[in-house]
């Protein structure tokens, strides 16, 4: 596993790998984008959320994703967020797979993505860390303990968004919508809460 992310051996080499190398006709410069169409954005505030419900539907189905403003999260909690996934990345590989393998069940787990693709096909230049974060706090335990701030800082970021009673932003109160959106439409299973693919802004 040590050898095989990304982060282990990319500087070794002059060249990306051609494994790592999409044909020309699937690079993103190739992709045809309707002129003049923006990413959609998603305002939390001073709109009605059904309106809004209606807006991140219709944003996921026509775009695939869209930008949140007026969340009510800090810029600070996002950076330091963003900050405490670096460090992470930057440890040592043997550091980062014994921090990410607690759970024998695999609800933490590091991995690069030439352990999920077929070995003929184009891989992601990338190591990913995955984990539980529900707001019931279950699988905490799991996550890593370094960098030092991991956990207290990931517990603030998901407070802030998806603890119920707790949080106080404009996204926890509307994650809670659409907690109860996905639970009314019988979507809860595969729907909104596991889809939303958004920037925080």
């Amino acid at each position: 596993m040590e050898h095989r992310l990304v982060s282990s051996w990319f500087h070794l080499h002059s060249s990306v790998p051609s494994s790592y190398v999409p044909p020309p006709e699937n690079r993103p410069g190739m992709v045809a984008i309707a002129s003049g169409k923006t990413i959609p954005v998603v305002d939390l505030v001073g709109q009605d959320h059904a309106e809004t419900l209606r807006h991140i539907l219709r944003a996921s189905e026509e775009y695939g994703f869209f930008q949140v403003i007026n969340h009510g999260i800090s810029k600070e909690l996002m950076d330091d967020t963003l900050n405490i996934f670096k460090e992470f990345h930057a440890m040592p590989a043997k550091e980062k797979i014994s921090e990410s393998s607690r759970d024998p069940n695999g609800s933490c787990k590091l991995y690069t993505s030439g352990e999920i693709n077929n070995k003929d096909g184009i891989q992601y230049w990338r190591d990913t860390l995955r984990h539980f974060c529900p707001p019931s706090g279950e699988f905490v335990e799991f996550w890593p303990q370094k960098p030092e701030k991991y956990r207290s800082k990931l517990g603030v970021t998901k407070e802030e968004t998806m603890v119920p009673k707790k949080s106080t932003s404009s996204v926890g109160v509307f994650y809670r919508e659409v907690v109860a959106f996905d639970d009314a439409t019988g979507l809860r299973s595969g729907g909104c809460t596991k889809k939303l693919c958004c920037r925080l802004s």
